[in-house]
């Protein structure tokens, strides 16, 4: 009797859809399994591989499976994509995991444990509160510029719109002074949780060593610091630090063809949250650099022929490269040393 040796597994909220087949590729399993029987239908198998698109829910799955002994490999649904035959449903969704996991040249989603995905949490739970922030002091100023009152740009302009509301201005009714109190204590909320996302970000910073390291980097600071070691639980995943700066998204566009190569813009593929505090990282020290000098020649060479923000997009590839070998080699950074010209 053929023994199950792959098993492609498309995970939904309650109902998850089962193929797997033989080391012949013979189809020996294709079934729905209800969510409360997933595990106990996997602890009846001998220990198989297990592909499964890496979306909501997919690493706590890759955990419980990997606990019963089995081999568990988190793909990209845009690299399974390609795979799937003809129509789209859960059938042909678990075939097509099943044959992408066994291609040599997939690419795989590391598995993150519970404390990574803690850290993560508080990261995207602190970026929701900053845009939650954003979202009522542009709404207490588009309702008080009803009234005609307006105020410079900036969260000190917030302050003073909201101290004209608190002294009963005469041009604000009574009604709208309510509504605008209410969002005000709103933005008092928000504002609090958001320092301590900070505080509770900077300990985790301080008590981990390789994000205290990444820190030492010029631009990199404990948000990002301690966003990169959540993001990548295994930097030896990537072969080089470009691979790293292109699963961000801040390698050119190719476009490429007939050995001509057409390189255009940044791809902004990959994770958005990594890319845009890395590009604030290295606008940062381009700023630094502009108002007090820099001893790093290619920043100046840089921007001598390249606006701030290109100059800026440049910097964090960089930035990107450098913290992929201090992941992986588990070195400190090291300030460039300037040859002295004879």
């Amino acid at each position: 009797m053929s023994t199950v040796t792959t098993i492609g597994l498309d995970i939904a909220k309650s109902v998850f859809q089962v193929h797997g087949i033989s080391a012949t590729g013979e189809v020996l399993i294709r079934r729905q399994v209800r969510r409360g029987q997933v595990l106990k239908f996997f602890a009846s198998l001998p220990p198989c591989l297990i592909g499964i698109e890496a979306c909501a829910s997919a690493h706590h799955w890759s955990r419980e499976l990997q606990s019963l002994g089995h081999e568990v490999k988190l793909m990209p649904p845009a690299y399974v994509k390609p795979y799937v035959k003809r129509q789209k449903n859960d059938m042909a969704d678990a075939e097509a995991i099943c044959e992408a996991v066994t291609r040599p040249t997939m690419r795989f989603v590391e598995t993150k444990t519970c404390e990574q995905q803690s850290i993560l949490m508080l990261h995207r739970v602190r970026l929701m509160q900053v845009r939650q922030r954003t979202m009522l002091t542009n709404a207490i100023r588009a309702h008080l510029a009803e009234f005609g009152l307006v105020a410079k740009i900036g969260r000190e302009g917030v302050d003073e719109l909201l101290l004209m509301v608190s002294n009963e201005d005469e041009r604000i009714p009574e009604l709208a002074r309510a509504c605008i109190l209410a969002l005000a204590e709103q933005l008092v909320l928000v504002k609090r949780q958001i320092l301590e996302m900070d505080r509770r970000i900077t300990a985790c910073h301080r008590a981990n060593e390789v994000s205290r390291r990444l820190a030492e980097i010029p631009g990199v600071g404990p948000l990002l610091a301690s966003a990169l070691v959540a993001h990548v639980p295994n930097p030896k995943a990537f072969s080089s630090g470009r691979n790293l700066a292109a699963w961000v998204g801040l390698v050119p566009k190719q476009n490429s063809s007939g050995g001509k190569q057409r390189l255009g813009g940044v791809t902004k593929q990959g994770n958005r949250y990594l890319r845009s505090l890395l590009t604030v990282g290295a606008l940062a020290v381009i700023r630094f650099a502009q108002r007090h000098g820099t001893k790093r020649p290619w920043i100046v060479q840089l921007l001598a022929r390249r606006a701030t923000k290109v100059a800026a997009v440049a910097l964090a590839n960089k930035m990107a490269r450098m913290v992929w070998a201090i992941m992986a080699k588990g070195e400190r950074y090291r300030e460039p040393v300037v040859a002295q010209a004879v």
